[in-house]
């Protein structure tokens, strides 16, 4: 055996059990057929602890997250929680507390998917975001005066830091290097209109590229560009570097031209510390316990948990074996309900391919 990993599970909410369930079914195949090892440890935060305890996620779970190798997070969200509890008190206090600093979504259109922009395939949809994740609007900086008045007034605001965006900015060079294809890092930002805070990322971004980075080609698209972009021609894009805010919208749209949010998946990073991995789809709450659910957004998760562990064979594999099962066209349609399979026997058929992959290699 190989080196021993730790990972910390957190499934969470709703459909979040079930599918982390499959994802971790498809680790302990990876384990078996890669030659590694891993112990896991489950965490029961979240909706049904919180109205069961008033508790969140205490200080003492981040220090016991600290020592992990990996978090592999499956949603967050109940239906009794008022929106933000959960979100804040758990999804961003993690990201804060371990300074996961980049979110990393890879946005790829698989053979087999349909998408819903015409005349596009594989070859064209293939990019990655890199999002700052721990700045911006974000960062939870205001508040209200003479709430529940006429006169209230809120606000939010956006901090950015030249520290946090130049190594965000960093790893996203880095990546585009690693990748090998375009050598292109576009910049999605709004600088007409955010006139400081973008001007920041402006000038970083040139001043990082020009100076260490002169093999990778520097693009800019302000956010709304990028949004017609993204559907009118993906192909142009490589990766692509943006704050939080923007990251988070720009995302959502990358997973539906990749077909939907059940294929999309997940890393918040430190480079070099416990990173945490998650589908980006939410917890479902009406699907929770049907095994209707599409589990392969948190299959792709862990595929990507692998490759950050430096299993990079078993995580291409993870890869593969999904792309092999959605080429097949055994599952007649990735919404929930309608695939053909059970959530069980979806994450059975990728561990299986993963298997069959493994011994033939």
């Amino acid at each position: 055996m190989g080196r021993r990993y730790r990972i910390a599970e957190l499934p969470g909410d709703g459909i979040g059990p079930e599918v982390t369930d499959e994802a971790m079914k498809v680790v302990r195949t990876a384990a078996e057929v890669f030659g590694f090892d891993y112990e896991s440890v489950r965490y029961d935060f979240g909706g049904e602890r919180f109205l069961r305890t008033g508790e969140t996620l205490p200080d003492s779970a981040i220090s016991e997250f600290r020592e992990f190798d990996a978090i592999f997070l499956g949603a967050i969200g109940h239906p009794e929680v008022a929106p933000g509890i959960l979100e804040k008190g758990i999804l961003l206090k993690i990201r804060f507390e371990l300074d996961l600093y980049i979110n990393l979504r890879p946005v790829k259109l698989y053979p087999g998917v349909p998408c819903p922009l015409v005349g596009k395939g594989p070859e064209d949809i293939d990019f990655v975001v890199v999002r700052e994740n721990t700045e911006g609007l974000y960062s939870g900086a205001g508040g209200f005066q003479y709430k529940g008045t006429p006169q209230e007034v809120s606000t939010q605001i956006h901090i950015t830091t030249r520290f946090g965006v130049e190594r965000v900015v960093r790893y996203a060079f880095e990546l585009a290097r690693k990748r090998n294809k375009k050598k292109q890092l576009h910049l999605v930002a709004k600088t007409n209109v955010l006139t400081y805070v973008h001007d920041t990322w402006w000038r970083t971004f040139n001043e990082v590229g020009e100076a260490d980075y002169p093999d990778i080609k520097r693009e800019y698209a302000h956010v709304d560009a990028a949004c017609m972009w993204f559907v009118k021609n993906p192909e142009w894009f490589d990766v692509i570097v943006t704050d939080n805010q923007l990251g988070d919208i720009i995302t959502d749209l990358g997973a539906a031209i990749q077909g939907g949010m059940g294929l999309a998946a997940s890393g918040n990073l430190h480079p070099g510390r416990v990173s945490m991995f998650e589908p980006i789809h939410g917890s479902a709450p009406r699907y929770t316990g049907q095994g209707k659910i599409n589990p392969i957004a948190a299959i792709a998760a862990a595929g990507m948990m692998l490759d950050y562990l430096g299993e990079a064979e078993a995580a291409q594999a993870v890869e593969q074996a999904i792309m092999n099962v959605l080429a097949s066209g055994r599952i007649r349609d990735l919404a929930a309900g309608r695939m053909g399979y059970s959530t069980s026997e979806v994450g059975d058929m990728i561990a299986a391919e993963l298997r069959r992959l493994g011994s033939s290699s």
